[in-house]
């Protein structure tokens, strides 16, 4: 039995994620789809051809939401992650005006001589770090929209979504004819986008005209200054979401029960990548509620919501910069806003038809039967038993999880603490028991290893995806760093990666962290 009221239509679904998109880059909620809308206009102006248009209508959706999800890098080379992207439109960023504008913004909110020190580092090194970022974004998000079976003509796009014109984008290697036409369309619509909301037409005019050639592609520029009026009219006023969901080049073409369970799946890993501590918990999550419901007899369509439920819990996270999330002791104002999380979970799921309960369901994982909990301060009465369900497996997957304000605990101090909570009156004690009496299974000793890692290659994989450093791995499986280094050579190798993100998600989506035993 399906769980939804109604088939989920990819649209919506990738839509949504334009939504994260915003939150992440700490932007005005529909900014991207703005941009999408313009992407189309632009394209429609330009003759494009129809698979390039429909190409463009997903790259556009997605091409910054890598940009959203794995910002721990990004964070501590720049300090508040959202601060860096409001600025990113304002200058022409290739070349020595991009290394200008990275060396401006190294370190922020660092010490004179912590930020000095970065500086030269990446003087020294000619920039690799952010480079290397920026293009951890750009595999990301073609990974996420491979999952999402857009094809190679949305994944290849994504790739490139640093590139410029000129060849003087990250990582530098094509340029002009050579970058996919969905994505040059993207480019051009992405900075006309911003600069109308701030300066109107003249200013999406005028950035374009200077641009010309450099940036953006030169037929494109021409069709939309001759076309402008056309591309821009109505913009800041149409109901954007209703426009771009109309437009969809797949003609609302909606996901099968399996095919959702999936996509739900990449958001969860998405939403992980988030902070490396976090790897696998939204999976993690999904595991136990699954098993609590089992023991607690729920019914299909209930188990379904759950494990849905549970997966994209924590979407709202994305929402929320890094700096907050990576704090040892937070503030009044930190606490606060880490608490939003469930918010915006709910805020941005519950635009799709389908996806109401879901989004209702996972926004409550913090609530408590006694009503300490948040956002809401929901108590008992308002809290059905698949929210009590999610809630006890998101509390106890955090308690299996480090985070930098508590260490991870052991399955039986974990334990421990859950029965405290429904002594307490803040967990459902059904729930709790029916996890505990779950737990109690020993793991099976996988028959083949996936990607054929060998016992030790899956240990440095699960610390290198938990975010520890190369000197980090070692320490902790007492080895020396010569040995980690060859171990993840030969990961990446196996794996046919080259990134920690790529194989942090390659671990997630094989159970390696965050899942319960088998």
């Amino acid at each position: 039995m399906s769980n939804t009221a109604q088939p989920v239509r990819l649209s919506e679904l990738v839509a949504t994620l334009s939504l994260v998109s915003d939150l992440g880059m700490g932007r005005p909620m529909e900014r991207v789809l703005r941009q999408t809308l313009i992407a189309l206009r632009l394209a429609d102006a330009a003759g494009v051809e129809a698979e390039n248009r429909a190409a463009a209508y997903y790259t556009s959706l997605l091409t910054w939401v890598g940009c959203a999800a794995d910002t721990s890098e990004v964070a501590a080379l720049f300090g508040d992650e959202t601060a860096l992207y409001a600025d990113t439109h304002d200058g022409d960023l290739g070349g020595m005006t991009m290394a200008l504008f990275v060396l401006r913004h190294l370190g922020g909110g660092s010490s004179r001589l912590h930020r000095l020190g970065m500086m030269g580092g990446f003087l020294a090194t000619a920039g690799r770090s952010v480079q290397r970022v920026m293009q951890n974004h750009c595999l990301a998000a073609s990974d996420l929209a491979g999952r999402l079976d857009l094809g190679d003509e949305v994944s290849r796009p994504l790739l490139q979504a640093f590139e410029r014109w000129d060849g003087r984008g990250v990582p530098g290697r094509e340029g002009a004819l050579d970058l996919a036409p969905a994505i040059r369309v993207v480019h051009l619509a992405d900075v006309v986008e911003a600069f109308f909301d701030t300066g109107g037409k003249a200013a999406a005019v005028q950035v374009a005209q200077e641009r010309r050639g450099t940036q953006f592609d030169p037929a494109l520029v021409d069709a939309f200054l001759a076309r402008a009026d056309e591309v821009l009219a109505g913009i800041g006023d149409v109901q954007v979401w209703d426009e771009v969901i109309a437009l969809d080049p797949r003609l609302g073409a909606t996901l099968t029960e399996a095919e959702l369970d999936r996509a739900l799946e990449a958001f969860a890993d998405f939403a992980d990548l988030k902070t490396p501590y976090r790897t696998g918990h939204s999976r993690g999550v999904a595991a136990w509620a699954t098993r609590i419901a089992g023991r607690l007899g729920l019914s299909d369509a209930d188990t379904t919501l759950v494990r849905r439920a549970a997966l994209v819990h924590d979407l709202g996270v994305i929402g929320v910069p890094s700096p907050v999330w990576n704090q040892p002791r937070w503030s009044v104002s930190e606490r606060e806003r880490a608490r939003t999380h469930p918010y915006l979970t709910e805020r941005m799921l519950s635009r799709v038809p389908g996806l109401e309960a879901v989004a209702r369901t996972a926004s409550l994982h913090h609530e408590r039967l006694d009503g300490s909990g948040y956002p809401h301060g929901l108590g008992r009465d308002a809290l059905p038993l698949p929210a009590r369900v999610v809630a006890v497996a998101d509390a106890y997957q955090s308690l299996l999880d480090a985070d930098p304000r508590e260490p991870a605990l052991d399955p039986d101090q974990a334990a421990l603490r859950l029965r405290e909570q429904a002594r307490a009156g803040e967990l459902d004690a059904d729930a709790v028991n029916a996890l505990l009496a779950s737990n109690g299974r020993r793991a099976r000793k996988r028959e083949v290893t996936p990607g054929g890692l060998t016992d030790r290659e899956v240990e440095v994989l699960i610390e290198l995806a938990r975010g520890l450093s190369n000197p980090q791995i070692a320490a902790a499986l007492s080895v020396s760093r010569k040995t980690v280094s060859t171990h993840l050579e030969h990961i990446y190798a196996k794996l046919g990666v080259s990134t920690r993100t790529q194989a942090a998600l390659f671990a997630m989506q094989h159970g390696f962290v965050g899942a319960p035993p088998d």
